[in-house]
């Protein structure tokens, strides 16, 4: 997709909240006090009030229970009126690439001037869940009319049942191909001689960026602060991820988790289990002007792409081949590309692919290969191996970084691209304002 009719779709400035690992310090914040924090700091930076927001739109995957349709709860507890609708979307990883898409179509289709796209996750609160004999048995217990009722539901219980099944464990095993994202990692590295060395050394490197970046101030500058319950009394302004003192030797220590006797998948080289949001405002170019409010850039064209759910990790190659030519650019007149790092084994499979003529002729069905993905213009500031992966934000955060960096070098296109569970991948096309 691109611009219809002339309109510019821009946007004007974004925010995210430090990501820290699961069970640490935003172990207590909800996906919905995540996005509040980052939709309502948006909407300031921007200089939007939140009456002149046309509507609020949220990707999230673990869906929390106690705050069904979360973009709706995010934008009303971000002071959003409640005339303005707000709804929640999910395409897993992509999900907040799909919240910055759907509020770019509104703003093209003309029926929008501002929408709020975020992505918020809280993977540290994602339940415990029951198997289906407890429940049965919790069933029989609520319509048992007697005590002789009760105490047969009760008989029937056994130890083995009150064992609780992790839902983030669930949601990492692909239905279809009945692989964890893992495991789907494991694949590339062993179809596209991946080795242990390579996937560690880029990890360091991932971990090397973002230290320097947290250092110089670059990281801090996307974000905002949170503060945890339920003191609320300090302020969480720091990623939880990056490790200064990171070594390859440490990271060659670590056993592989998801294949452990031949695998080269390691808890070093993938990205950590995260919580975080972000988000951005996107708006019609001449609000922008009307505001005078230089926006961080635009948005040129986007495309999603599907290939075999066990080999989910190729999804940008696919992705991006629909984007350049629907753009009708070459991976050469990109400046910087922010890539997420599900895995270390999947981003180097891309860099094979993408490079690959025979990759292109078989799998893209075009004669040249899409083109070098360069490490030294992508994820220049790290990546999601030492960030982390909050799974509904991270779409989000990449195209934040990536605008942002943009800006500071002065660069013309920039790319955000990242796998997507289930065997997609998703690709947007942004260029400087």
């Amino acid at each position: 997709m691109g611009p219809m009719n002339g309109t510019r779709v821009a946007i004007l400035e974004g925010v995210r909240t430090p990501f820290c690992k699961s069970g640490t310090t935003l172990k207590d914040v909800p996906a919905q006090e995540l996005g509040r924090v980052v939709v309502r700091e948006a909407l300031e930076r921007a200089g939007v009030a939140p009456a002149e927001v046309d509507e609020v739109v949220v990707g999230n995957v673990s869906n929390p229970a106690e705050a069904a349709n979360v973009g709706r709860v995010i934008a009303l507890m971000a002071g959003v009126p409640s005339p303005v609708p707000a709804f929640t979307v999910s395409r897993n990883c992509a999900s907040g690439l799909e919240s910055v898409t759907q509020a770019a179509m509104r703003v093209q289709a003309g029926t929008h001037r501002v929408v709020v796209a975020a992505g918020a996750e809280s993977m540290s609160r994602m339940p415990l869940q029951i198997g289906e004999p407890l429940k049965e048995i919790i069933a029989r217990l609520r319509r048992a009319k007697s005590l002789g009722a009760r105490l047969a539901a009760l008989a029937a219980l056994r130890p083995g049942h009150l064992k609780p099944i992790a839902a983030l464990e669930l949601g990492l095993i692909d239905p279809m191909c009945g692989l964890n994202m893992g495991q789907t990692a494991e694949v590339l590295a062993r179809e596209f001689g991946i080795s242990r060395d390579a996937q560690d050394r880029f990890a360091l490197e991932s971990h090397r960026r973002a230290v320097a970046a947290a250092a110089a101030g670059v990281a801090r500058e996307e974000m905002v602060p949170v503060f945890p319950p339920p003191a609320c009394d300090r302020a969480v302004f720091e990623d939880v991820g990056p490790r200064p003192e990171q070594t390859l030797e440490q990271l060659a220590r670590l056993r592989p988790y998801f294949d452990p006797r031949f695998g080269t998948v390691t808890p070093g080289n993938a990205s950590p289990i995260t919580d975080g949001a972000a988000a951005v405002v996107v708006a019609r170019e001449e609000v922008a002007q009307a505001l005078g409010l230089r926006p961080l850039g635009y948005l040129r064209a986007w495309a999603y792409a599907g290939l075999e759910p066990e080999r989910m990790g190729l999804g940008p190659a696919f992705a991006t081949h629909r984007l350049l030519k629907t753009a009708g650019v070459s991976l050469k007149d990109i400046d910087l590309i922010e890539f997420n790092e599900a895995f270390a084994a999947q981003v180097l499979a891309n860099e094979v692919a993408f490079n690959s003529a025979r990759f292109a002729r078989e799998r893209l069905n075009q004669e040249q290969p899409l083109g070098e993905l360069r490490r030294e213009r992508t994820n220049v500031n790290g990546g999601a191996i030492a960030l982390g992966h909050p799974v509904g934000a991270s779409g989000t955060r990449l195209v934040l970084t990536l605008l942002k960096e943009m800006r500071r070098r002065g660069a013309g296109l920039g790319l955000a691209t990242l796998c997507v569970g289930g065997g997609q991948g998703g690709s947007l096309l942004f260029e400087a304002a």
